[in-house]
């Protein structure tokens, strides 16, 4: 067992309280008292209570002492963007307008993590209603660069060693964005892979539900809690036994392949992550594959269908007054100057999209290569970043992973972005792994 419990994986933890090896309560004490000798300068907890995350985790050792059901989650302390409901936390939605704000009942995600055992350790900082405008978290890999967001309190306890596990969305490129940043294990899975009940919506065709992780292993576990269909969030489906950890845990029958694919964005990329990217897709023996002039236009499709549908699902606390930033009431202006025709074909091109990059994996490769972000975490906290290597990948609802398996000179970490097809999430964990076996063993 490490000598710092608060570096195992999540994986390692719940097998070290399972076998009891260490309580859930020494587990959580040992993250509270990380979180209370950094988080004075990350800044990614908007709501904790030391207190009621003990009695949690006391709770979970009585259960397991009296023979009570022991989950695959037993102890591990979770944290969850403030945009997921919790009946013991505020949810604010990062914006003033909802200080204060006591959801009645848990959303989906945080109920599944409960029922699995996981503590529910606080509330981690978003963007102002999971948009750009950033709150005061800090990189936890140098405090003067962004976290990324929107996920950006989700992404810095992690990888801040605070909490082994946190949950954020991805709306464009909220999740893989700041995971590269941070360099963390991060996943955006098929949309509607995980319920969005009670979480706040921006945009039904764009939301996914997402979790920040030490591992490949951890992201299976999480995945196997949360997936799943629920009848409150019409775009789940059936999810006959989950198995994410399994799948990521085999060895594949044939080694896998990759495609690195340069789209129409790849020159935006800098130096360092162009030339990391086209390294590793050296070594690994991967396709390279230039996306079509066709898919240019796919950022202004995304970007119509977010403006629409979060004008429409947000716009109202504009016009009630409320406080609100410059940057969020220009996008609801935006939302509501797109005319239909313009909404109606944006969704239609974004179906044309997703078909026609499916004979990539049906040609070529198991999973695509492709940057996470443009580089390394840029300088300041009053922006968090561009998600253009995001964007597409979220209009399509293909499932992505971010692989922290580069960096610059500087030691800053630059992402690798793992793209599968939809629907295929087990078969992407599995061919990660194989992956980041293959870079470690050529080190």
């Amino acid at each position: 067992m490490a000598s710092d419990v608060t570096a195992l994986t999540a994986v390692e933890a719940a097998t070290e309280i399972a076998r009891g090896a260490i309580s859930a309560e020494d587990y959580m004490r040992a993250c509270l008292k990380r979180i209370a000798a950094v988080d004075g300068e990350v800044h990614a907890f908007i709501h904790l209570d030391p207190d009621h995350a003990l009695a949690q985790a006391q709770a979970l050792d009585q259960r397991k002492a009296n023979g009570g059901r022991i989950g695959p989650l037993h102890g591990i302390p979770v944290g969850i963007k403030d945009i997921f409901d919790t009946a013991d936390y505020p949810t604010e939605f990062g914006s003033p307008i909802f200080a204060g704000r006591r959801p009645n009942a848990d959303c989906a995600v945080v109920r599944k993590l409960r029922e699995a055992g996981a503590v529910i350790i606080g509330k981690t900082a978003t963007t102002e209603f999971a948009y750009f405008h950033p709150g005061m978290t800090r990189n936890p890999r140098d405090l003067k660069r962004t976290p990324g967001g929107s996920s950006s309190g989700s992404a810095a306890a992690v990888a801040a060693g605070m909490v082994p596990l946190a949950i954020g969305s991805q709306t464009n490129g909220s999740m893989i964005r700041p995971a590269a940043f941070c360099g963390v294990f991060g996943v955006k899975p098929s949309h509607g892979l995980i319920s969005r009940a009670g979480a706040l919506t921006l945009s039904r065709k764009l939301d996914h539900v997402g979790a920040f992780a030490r591992s490949i292993e951890d992201l299976a576990l999480i995945l196997d809690v949360l997936a799943g269909e629920d009848a409150a969030d019409a775009d789940t489906r059936p999810y006959a036994s989950p198995g994410f950890r399994a799948s990521a845990a085999e060895v594949p029958p044939i080694p896998p392949s990759f495609a690195l694919v340069r789209t129409p964005k790849w020159d935006t990329a800098d130096t360092d992550t162009r030339e990391g990217l086209e390294e590793l897709a050296k070594d690994v023996g991967a396709h390279e594959i230039d996306l079509p002039e066709f898919y240019r236009d796919a950022w202004s499709s995304l970007r119509a269908i977010m403006a629409v549908e979060m004008a429409h699902n947000l716009g109202s606390h504009i016009d009630k007054g409320g406080e609100t930033s410059k940057i969020f009431r220009d996008l609801m202006e935006e939302g509501r100057r797109v005319t239909a025709t313009q909404y109606l074909a944006a969704l239609r091109d974004a179906q044309r999209y997703a078909e026609g990059m499916m004979s990539i994996f049906e040609q070529f490769a198991d999973a695509i290569i492709t940057p996470s972000a443009r580089g390394v975490a840029p300088l300041g906290i009053e922006a968090t970043g561009d998600p253009v290597f995001c964007s597409l990948w979220t209009l399509v609802g293909f499932p992505s992973l971010n692989l922290p398996l580069l960096a610059n000179t500087d030691g800053l970490p630059i992402g690798v972005q793992l793209v599968g097809a939809p629907g295929c999430d087990e078969r992407l964990l599995r061919s990660a792994r194989a992956l980041v076996r293959q870079v470690a063993e050529a080190e």
